[in-house]
């Protein structure tokens, strides 16, 4: 029973990554590319596994959530200030990205149903969701929301299994890391619609009181499913013939399940979209709270709380009535908190490996060490890579070859590296994990 209970809670991680970023992410690769992107999602989800339980095994451990350990590891002087404005940063800038996509992605649903003007509906969405946050009320039309976009989900998953794609193409595609000429803006993309930076807070916040034993079962199964599901979506994605478009991909449900599904694919995408419009702004607020204290109005009804999740909201429903073409803005945004990612996964890493923060129970061993590293390493790689592309493409400059971009991610990784080895203070551990 405490693990079918583990589940449950472990499964708002997995809730967190399913919305329209990865609906939009995965089928857009799946359209342009096939099966081949496959192997990022591979990653990610393993990445995100690995992550989320050194996360929750932080708070389990030391009985402190990711922002309080960040605090008590860099709490002095101008470092300790520079790091938690860094990371606060991080947090909401990426939020904020994902705000817009989220809204766009709302409206793009609601357009399937209803034949209002773009700007008209993302006001509703903005007030609707600052309503929820303020009042704290409504949550059970949030929870009606959320059943509706696992349902979508399941569809997604049936779609795959009726489509009947060639397995041996899945599995290469899946364990096989390739990259086409003009992929690596999506690949990117894949990886921050999944390892979602501020679901590391989320999920030390929930690890609260927990079991390490239950939690790691419920990460598993949860982070897990929601894998499968994204990987579901990109098959599906393959069978979309033409550009690729909101409309085309519930044809393709629609060819499938019949009739009723695009109507469901409609609703899912705006329930996904709105749900993920509360948490965004509701997950860079307690962030912030984690990394300033509980007290000076950041309560969840102090004027500081209220301020941050505001201005995430107000982002997002400024993107949204501006009339932006929702599909690029919202793989813009996935790919920005991939670029993002190895930035808070590096902080993870030395708080994960601080002796006078966890404990000597709590602390990495090798294996854990080398998973975590791993994982940030191709999160740097990617995100790199893509930064590198982008200020050539600024500059005019012919885009840097693959040799330099590993050059300057490997230089990334060695000083982190150097900063966990033995005799630096967050020495690994003895035993292995």
């Amino acid at each position: 029973m405490r693990r079918l209970a583990a589940v449950v809670l472990q499964s708002a991680i997995a809730a967190a990554f399913i919305g329209p970023g990865t609906v939009t992410s995965c089928a857009s690769a799946g359209a342009a590319f096939g099966p081949a992107l496959l192997w990022a999602l591979t990653f990610s989800t393993l990445a995100c596994l690995v992550l989320q339980e050194a996360a929750a095994r932080l708070t389990v451990t030391s009985g402190l959530t990711l922002g309080q350990a960040l605090r008590r590891r860099f709490s002095s002087g101008v470092a300790g200030v520079a790091v938690t404005l860094v990371v606060l940063g991080a947090v909401i800038l990426g939020c904020a990205a994902y705000q817009a996509g989220n809204v766009l992605g709302a409206v793009a649903g609601a357009r399937l149903l209803v034949e209002v003007p773009a700007p008209s509906l993302a006001l509703l969405v903005g007030a609707a969701a600052a309503a929820v946050l303020w009042l704290g009320r409504m949550r059970g039309a949030v929870r009606v929301l959320s059943a509706l976009v696992a349902v979508m989900g399941v569809a997604f998953l049936v779609t795959a299994v009726l489509l009947r794609p060639p397995l041996a193409e899945l599995v290469r595609g899946a364990l096989v890391p390739a990259l086409p000429a003009g992929a690596g803006f999506l690949a990117l993309a894949l990886v921050g619609t999944t390892v979602v930076p501020y679901n590391l807070f989320l999920g030390s916040g929930l690890a609260e009181g927990q079991r390490l034993a239950e939690v790691r079962f419920g990460l598993a199964i949860s982070v897990g499913l929601g894998g499968v599901i994204s990987m579901a979506i990109l098959v599906v994605g393959t069978a979309v013939t033409g550009d690729f478009s909101y409309p085309a991909l519930a044809d393709v449900l629609g060819g499938r399940l019949g009739g009723w599904a695009p109507m469901l694919f409609a609703g899912g995408l705006f329930a996904a979209g709105f749900t993920s419009a509360i948490t965004a702004p509701l997950a860079a607020a307690l962030t912030a709270r984690s990394l300033f204290g509980a007290g000076g109005g950041w309560q969840e009804d102090g004027r500081w709380f209220r301020a941050v999740w505001l201005a995430v909201l107000s982002v997002g429903v400024g993107f949204g009535a501006a009339g932006l073409p929702p599909i690029p803005a919202i793989i813009a945004a996935q790919a920005f908190n991939g670029v993002l990612l190895p930035l808070v996964a590096v902080f993870l890493l030395l708080v994960i490996n601080d002796p006078q923060v966890v404990g000597e129970g709590g602390r990495n061993g090798p294996l854990a060490n080398a998973a975590m590293v791993a994982a940030t390493a191709v999160a740097v790689l990617l995100g790199v890579a893509a930064v590198s592309r982008a200020a050539a493409r600024v500059l005019a400059l012919p885009e840097p070859p693959l040799g330099v971009v590993a050059a300057l991610a490997g230089a990334v990784m060695l000083v982190v590296t150097f900063a966990v080895v033995p005799g630096r203070g967050t020495r690994v551990g003895k035993r292995w994990r």
